[in-house]
C-alpha cells in the first residue's frame, strides 16, 4: 500500500475529501518525525510504538575492495508493533 492508496482509503472510510485525508495524514507523519526527533517515543496504544534506537560504532568491509572501513554510531527511527497488530497479521 503507498500513500497514495492510504489517503484514498482515510477518505473513503472518513467522508472526507482526498485533500483533507491527505491533509491529516501529512500532519499524523509530521507529528510522528518532529516527535522522533526530540529523541521521544510515539505510542499508538492497540498498534504500535516509534522510538529512537541506537547503533553502536562497528566495522565493515568495503564490498568492492574488501577494505574495512569504520561505520560511524547512529540514530535511527525503530518500530514496535504492538499486540493488537500482531494478532491481527497472524
Amino acid at each position: 500500500m503507498t500513500k497514495s492508496d492510504l489517503v484514498e482509503h482515510v477518505a473513503s472510510k472518513t467522508g472526507l475529501t482526498k485533500r483533507a485525508a491527505g491533509d491529516a495524514l501529512e500532519a499524523v507523519l509530521a507529528a510522528v518525525e518532529g516527535a522522533l526527533s526530540k529523541g521521544d517515543k510515539v505510542t499508538l496504544t492497540g498498534f504500535g510504538t516509534f522510538s529512537v534506537r541506537s547503533r553502536k560504532e562497528r566495522m565493515g568491509r568495503n564490498p568492492q575492495t574488501g577494505a574495512p572501513l569504520r561505520i560511524p554510531a547512529t540514530k535511527v527511527p525503530g518500530f514496535t508493533a504492538g499486540k493488537a497488530l500482531k494478532k491481527a497479521v497472524k
